[in-house]
């Protein structure tokens, strides 16, 4: 007796609902994994220390991809891109706490001298001022009690970077804690896709959609 050969379809089992749905809910879940680790992820803004170019209350999107693509957890680069530059606004762990993620923008990278005289910063020697940075305090103190408006000079060591928050006079940064290792950068924050104003509950519209530089 001649054997009757199947169709592919045939020799398929059909797949019930549940199960393709299970599949596509999996499969999304893969992709969103791997989009949030290697392209781009969402981070939401909690303080004040990057006024006026970040309010408290953006959410703002990092690519990833744009400094290289890195092992997860050990922050490994294996696909080179290219490093930050000076004026990037980079997201980056947290030295002192490494659970903790922080936004700033790199005001100095490596070999370059970096000095505060009277809140006035000098990346080698030049004077560097920019529309972006804001003071909120009118004194100037004495590096003898702190090193916000007096530091340095010091020199940026080999695969790191110098930081500060665009609101000078209110930012945790690298006047007070020191160097950011570049292989500690997340990556580089381009885009506020929601703004929302905790003060009185609404949506900052205008901000939505804005590029950041």
């Amino acid at each position: 007796m001649a054997l009757k050969k199947r169709s592919p379809a045939e020799s398929t089992p059909a797949k019930g609902p549940l199960r393709e749905n299970v599949e596509a809910i999996v499969i999304a879940l893969i992709l969103a994994l791997f989009i949030r680790t290697f392209v781009v992820q969402a981070f939401k803004i909690p303080s004040g220390s990057m006024l006026n170019t970040l309010q408290i209350g953006d959410h703002i999107l990092v690519n990833k991809f744009i400094y290289g693509v890195k092992i997860p957890f050990i922050q490994k680069t294996v696909i080179p891109v290219k490093d930050p530059k000076r004026d990037d606004i980079v997201v980056f762990i947290y030295p002192e706490d490494p659970k903790k993620d922080f936004i700033k923008r790199v005001v100095g990278v490596e070999g370059d001298v970096i000095e505060v005289r009277n809140k006035v910063l000098y990346v080698n020697n030049a004077r560097v001022e920019r529309d972006y940075t804001i003071h909120t305090d009118r004194r100037v103190l004495p590096a003898e009690f702190t090193q916000r408006d007096n530091f340095g000079p010091v020199t940026v060591p080999k695969e790191s970077l110098f930081v500060m928050g665009d609101n000078r006079d209110n930012s945790h940064d690298s006047r007070f804690w020191g160097f950011v290792p570049l292989k500690a950068v997340k990556g580089k924050a381009f885009l506020i896709y929601f703004s929302w104003n905790g003060r009185d509950n609404s949506v900052r519209w205008s901000r939505m959609g804005d590029i950041l530089r």
